[in-house]
């Protein structure tokens, strides 16, 4: 992502009540799965990435690194150490994120000349089994051949660790590959002066299925009001 400001976590303000998206994927049957009467509703928390290879795509605005940072607040909350993996040309802006109380001294930053390298580097993090979050920060018109996924996705799977790649594009656009478990695209809408809608759509989770959303209204750092 780009190193624009992201969003306020910490004047999070409500949920919207998740809601149709159009062009949605239907489960098997053309139909939405629904939950079991065991399972738990889906939720935008640890529990829904930890041991999956995730990817969260959006455009530029921010909206999914608003969004990913409220995943990476939770798992230092939970005392579990998070990695972020990055393109030399572009970062998040630190000073947003230790406003939104994320402890950016916990918080190693690896930054990678290109793809491949950081997916060896996400690869080498995921192996040692020491991290709650890997985070992969891949950008635009990122490729990521499909051997790299296999070894990432069984490295997420046997650690039980949560893999989240970021990526910007269109919500129309494919996933990474086969092997995304769940691939989810962020949008943000401007509710007010100051404020924000920011919104989740899953358009691919292989547990659940598609369909299901999360919204929070953030309120801009200043920057942005």
């Amino acid at each position: 992502m780009n190193n624009s400001p992201l969003i306020d976590l910490t004047a999070s303000a409500a949920r919207f009540p998740p809601g149709p998206e159009p062009g949605d994927e239907f489960a098997a049957g053309g139909r939405r799965r629904e939950p079991t009467a065991t399972e738990k509703p889906a939720e935008w928390r640890l529990a829904t990435f930890a041991g999956r290879f995730g990817e969260v795509s959006g455009d530029p605005a921010g909206a999914s690194l608003t969004l990913v940072f409220r995943l990476v607040l939770e798992v230092q909350q939970l005392g579990e150490p998070v990695a972020w993996i990055t393109r030399r040309q572009s970062t998040f802006f630190p000073p947003d994120a230790a406003d939104a109380g994320i402890d950016l001294a916990a918080l190693p930053v690896v930054r990678a000349a290109d793809v491949l390298a950081a997916a060896r580097a996400a690869e080498y993090l995921l192996r040692s089994g020491a991290f709650g979050l890997v985070m992969m920060d891949l950008g635009a018109n990122a490729h990521l051949p499909l051997q790299a996924q296999a070894r990432l996705a069984a490295q997420a799977r046997q650690h039980d660790t949560a893999l989240i790649c970021m990526t910007e594009k269109e919500g129309h656009r494919p996933s990474l590959g086969s092997l995304v478990s769940l691939r989810a695209h962020a949008a943000q809408t401007q509710r007010e002066a100051g404020w924000f809608r920011c919104e989740v759509c899953v358009l691919k989770d292989k547990r659940r299925g598609p369909g299901w959303t999360h919204a929070e209204v953030c309120r801009g750092p200043d920057g942005l009001r």
